[in-house]
């Protein structure tokens, strides 16, 4: 019998491990693949580690944890795979530990928190505003009231969202007087820095007006956009990479070999130098957020929802469909309309998504992306739609990004959004009222307007009635 690989831990790959200086909210597969490999890359690399935190849940925590946080990132083209080992992450923690969290947020050493917990996590009304009674919102702004008042928090009041517990750790860093810190954004929103900063904001008010001066005060509010397809790790992941580095790692990552990182903003306390690892360092971040928000992931979106409606599984498989594929080209032309800045090379950056989509060795599930539908389309869809609509045209490859969900949350029950009640309430509608009440939930601009209604409901059904023909990129 052939003996069981060794586990991955620092006696196999002795990598030194750096001080916390980064905490990370939100460890998942797209931390590790982004700014972990980021880190570890950087000219600096020695001196800054992170101390990662889950979301919902503990497993990866523990997973990490049990091999001295060291994992294998493999990155994955159509030639072959190749593999590297990453210990930039020295600390994988529970989410629930808050004691943790603000003890490693008070500490001076620590300069950057940085934020993965997905666009949802924000609390965003329809308009794009803060939301205090999104899903969660309220119970942390009473459980921040209770702290700053002293009552002593039991099992099930200390705050629950993430930046619910990163206010709590920023009132701990103000009691410390460990100074100014960086609060960076890598979440799929645009201007997410400031979209971070009105979160945080709003949550630190349940605590009181002081702790709101000094966030104001002392707390940088960065911007980014980041990007690197990084689908879901499955066995075979896990069991190749068992064959080919002999040793046993629960918990790899799979990530294409493109990555992308912008940054926009001040680091009072320092940063890594993440510039020596390729990411760019800009002014003025719109133009590349927007780039990448409307053509990566709006074409994400659209062939999450019409590619399901069409039988399809991943991105490699919808793109290769015609009717999915013309979708994403006539949205694409209607976003390049308005990305006319400087060194964007739009046409290039098409391009080489085609390239990227159609590596059908990325097994990217259109499930994993349609998952927040409604905080995904106000950032994806609206914009590009209410901007067409302002220069005279229909915008109808932006409403059909809308459609295609509409069509998609009526055809399945199994879909995950922070709206979900609402979602199957208005589905409990008829007709265009439906189609309103549903574009209510990601937009009131564009619910209100009777133009876009009719547009929407006419595409609603369009794009799963055409014959599913595939055909080669």
């Amino acid at each position: 019998m052939t003996a069981a690989p060794p586990v991955l831990n620092r006696s196999l790959k002795p990598l030194p491990a750096a001080p916390v200086r980064i905490v990370h909210l939100g460890l998942g597969a797209f931390h590790r693949s982004h700014q972990a490999w980021y880190t570890q890359h950087a000219g600096d690399s020695g001196e800054w580690g992170i101390a990662a935190f889950t979301g919902r849940r503990p497993d990866a925590a523990e997973a990490l944890s049990a091999q001295d946080c060291l994992y294998t990132l493999v990155e994955r083209s159509g030639g072959g795979d190749s593999f590297e080992v990453i210990g930039s992450i020295v600390e994988a923690v529970d989410g629930a530990d808050a004691g943790r969290l603000c003890e490693l947020v008070a500490a001076k050493e620590t300069s950057i928190v940085t934020l993965t917990i997905t666009e949802a996590a924000y609390g965003l009304a329809a308009d794009g505003t803060f939301d205090g009674g999104a899903p969660g919102v309220a119970d942390d702004l009473r459980a921040l009231s209770a702290a700053a008042s002293g009552e002593p928090q039991v099992a099930g009041t200390a705050p629950a969202t993430p930046l619910g517990r990163l206010v709590l750790a920023l009132a701990s860093r103000r009691d410390s007087g460990a100074g100014p810190i960086a609060v960076v954004s890598c979440d799929n929103l645009s201007a997410n820095g400031e979209v971070a900063r009105r979160a945080v904001l709003g949550l630190a008010s349940g605590w009181g007006s002081e702790l709101v001066e000094w966030i104001e005060a002392n707390v940088s509010f960065v911007s980014t956009s980041v990007d690197r397809i990084t689908p879901r790790t499955t066995d075979a992941d896990i069991a190749e990479v068992a064959g080919q580095c002999g040793y046993a790692d629960s918990s790899p990552v799979v990530a294409e070999p493109f990555r992308n990182w912008v940054l926009s903003g001040d680091f009072p306390a320092g940063r890594p130098r993440w510039e020596e690892a390729g990411a760019v360092v800009v002014q003025d971040i719109e133009p590349y957020e927007n780039r990448k928000l409307w053509l990566l992931n709006g074409s994400h979106s659209i062939l999450a929802y019409a590619g399901q409606l069409r039988g399809h599984a991943t991105v490699a498989d919808a793109l290769s469909d015609p009717a999915c594929r013309k979708a994403v080209e006539d949205f694409w032309d209607e976003a390049a309309h308005h990305l006319q800045a400087a060194g964007l090379d739009v046409p290039g950056y098409r391009q080489a998504l085609l390239e990227r989509f159609g590596n059908a060795r990325i097994a990217h599930r259109l499930a994993q992306i349609a998952a927040d539908g409604t905080t995904k389309l106000r950032m994806r869809a609206v914009p590009v739609l209410t901007a067409e609509r302002a220069s005279g045209r229909t915008g109808s490859g932006a409403a059909l990004m809308l459609a295609a969900w509409i069509d998609y949350v009526a055809a399945t029950q199994d879909f995950q959004d922070p709206l979900a009640a609402n979602i199957h309430a208005a589905n409990a509608l008829e007709g265009s009222e439906r189609v309103q009440a549903l574009l209510g939930l990601v937009s009131a601009d564009i619910a209100d307007d009777p133009g876009i209604v009719s547009l929407v409901h006419g595409l609603c059904g369009s794009i799963a009635a055409q014959s599913v023909t595939p055909s080669p990129l």
